[in-house]
């Protein structure tokens, strides 16, 4: 099949087959989708398409099988989900978790990062400077600057300064 023969093919089947998977499938996205997926697919064999002499039967029963293999991973995704989700409702974080990571997201993503790596991952300076290739001062410095900088942010306004005696 050449190339316009192929784009006539295309011109004159796909709203046919569109149809068609719609109404076995019950859902004109996943149809349209499924159809255009398997004409990229018979363009690659465009030639075998023309010897079987049947490209619109090939066409469709590609389709079909997408949409089979789509409902499959969909149900494998579920399924997996279910057995991972938790069982009851889970609280979302609270106004400090809020706060903070407001303020991590004030500081300077080396830094951002760094702190996280030593005080979420627990690593030890040398550790973050192996994995992020920072000399250890580097790290030092960067988790330095981090502490002073949450500080300045996390300051709890409610608290007065006490005055100078």
């Amino acid at each position: 099949m050449t190339i316009e023969e192929f784009e006539e093919f295309y011109a004159q089947a796909a709203g046919r087959l569109t149809g068609q998977l719609y109404v076995m499938l019950g859902d004109h996205h996943e149809a349209q989708d499924v159809v255009q997926e398997a004409f990229v697919r018979g363009w690659g064999r465009r030639r075998q398409l023309d010897r079987d002499g049947r490209p619109e039967a090939w066409i469709r029963t590609v389709a079909w099988r997408l949409a089979v293999s789509r409902w499959r991973g969909r149900r494998r995704a579920a399924d997996a989900w279910q057995r991972t989700a938790p069982a009851g409702h889970v609280e979302g974080p609270g106004p400090e978790v809020v706060a903070l990571v407001e303020a991590l997201r004030q500081l300077p993503l080396k830094q951002r990062r760094t702190m996280a790596l030593h005080y979420v991952c627990d690593l030890s300076v040398e550790q973050i400077a192996a994995e992020t290739s920072l000399s250890t001062s580097t790290v030092k410095t960067h988790l330095s600057r981090g502490r002073t900088t949450l500080a300045l942010h996390l300051q709890d306004p409610r608290i007065e300064e006490a005055p100078d005696a």
